[in-house]
This record gives structure tokens, sequence and C-alpha cells, in this order.
């Protein structure tokens, strides 16, 4: 069977993103979301300009490309966060949520240099750690209210072919 397209399944998602955007899970991502972004800017824009100024040059260029990757995987929690407040707060629909636009796609994984993270300063790795934990999850939630069809939607192949059989014969020996 072929990936569901999330706009084709609008109507049937609607109460289960309205749902969850008026759960304490929702709040409590949402916290948590807006909380990091913060704590990272203060950090890349306070002590983390300090911290890149000591290191190495290869360290230095991890540094930057690292910081990047964070405020980019931020976001996009951020940005997925703020749909799901739209949909909660009655600006935006639920069925408009599920446009491909919102989607939280699967980062690049690939972090680059090894040897030079190890230099990175602790606060940076710990905002990668944290910030990608907190993207993993965001895309889990994203995955199951919007691409992944649920169980009612998933149709029943036994069930069709009785259907099936049934047309075909006429509903014989029932």
């Amino acid at each position: 069977m072929s990936e569901f397209s999330a706009s084709a399944q609008a109507p049937w998602r609607a109460n289960v993103i309205s749902d969850f955007a008026r759960s304490e899970l929702f709040d409590r991502t949402f916290q948590e979301g807006m909380d990091l972004v913060e704590e990272t800017a203060a950090y890349l824009d306070g002590g983390g300009r300090q911290d890149s100024k000591l290191l190495s040059r290869s360290a230095a260029l991890a540094y930057a490309s690292e910081s990047m990757r964070l405020t980019t995987r931020l976001m996009r929690v951020a940005s997925w966060l703020l749909v799901q407040r739209a949909v909660r707060e009655g600006d935006m629909a639920p069925e408009a949520a599920c446009d491909d636009r919102y989607r939280v796609d699967q980062e690049d994984a690939d972090p680059g240099d090894h040897e030079a993270l190890h230099d990175l300063p602790l606060s940076l790795l710990h905002l990668l750690d944290r910030s990608g934990r907190l993207y993993d999850r965001v895309r889990h939630l994203d995955r199951r209210m919007y691409v992944e069809p649920s169980v009612e939607e998933t149709p029943n192949a036994v069930l069709n072919q009785m259907d099936r059989l049934k047309g075909a014969f006429g509903g014989l020996g029932a």
C-alpha cells in the first residue's frame, strides 16, 4: 500500500489534531521548545561567542556548522509548534495544518567532522543533544498525527475482499 497523502486525510485527522493542540502534552512540548529556543539564543549571543573565540580553527569551523544546524533544527520545531498553537487558538483550521509544507522532515543527521566535535564547548553539545531529542519527539508526533494512517483510516484487506465477494455473488450463503 502506498503512503497516504496528509492533505487527503485532512477530514479524518481534524479531531486528532485539535485534541492534541488542546492537550497537556502539547502544553509541555510547546513550553519546552520555546524555552530551548530562548536558552539557545542567549547562549549563542552571549557565552557561546566567548567560548567560540577559544577554539582551534577546526573546532571553530565545527562550532559554526553545529550552531547553524542547532538553530535550523530549533526553527523547524518552533514553526511546527506555532502551527499547532494556531490550530488551538482557532487561527488555523486543523485541515489546513495537514498541508505538506508544515511537516517536519528527517534532518541531516551527519554532524560533519566528528573529531572536531570533541573540542566543542559542553554547553553547545548539551544544547545539541537536547534539541535533537526534542526534534525527534516532534517529528514522531508529526508523523503520527499527519503522515501515518491511523487504524480507522487503514483499509482492512480481508473485509474489503469479503465486501467484494458479497457484491459479486449477491450475498449467497449468508
